[in-house]
């Protein structure tokens, strides 16, 4: 027998990696080095899988499963890095977020000596 059964979880996760790199965008600066951005988006990606699959597990009654959670985890890092280089930074999304609270006319402070 065949079943087609997509957990609701799961869909919320891989939706929650495609926002992921917008929200590093948003707490980080545009100076900050792209190498630190991807630990800050890889944390992220953990966080998401492990408290998902806590909620999955609770929901469903079942025990936890933290094999299914780190699979799940690099899932949503490969998705958030997918969609921050073929979506957010083409469309200048990921720009725009980090100039939010900066100075209004777009300049580096640092630089206005």
């Amino acid at each position: 027998m065949i079943t087609f059964d997509i957990p609701l979880f799961l869909v919320l996760q891989l939706l929650a990696g495609t926002v992921l790199p917008l929200l590093v965008g948003l707490v980080t600066t545009r100076e900050t080095s792209p190498g630190r951005k991807a630990v800050y988006l890889a944390a992220l990606s953990v966080v998401i899988s492990l408290l998902t699959e806590i909620a999955s597990a609770l929901q469903a009654g079942v025990v936890y499963n933290l094999g299914t959670a780190l699979i799940a985890a690099l899932v949503t890092f490969l998705i958030a890095v997918g969609t921050h280089f073929g979506l957010w930074r083409p469309t200048g999304a990921s720009a725009k977020l980090q100039a939010v609270g900066g100075p209004a006319d777009g300049s580096n402070e640092a630089s206005t000596s």
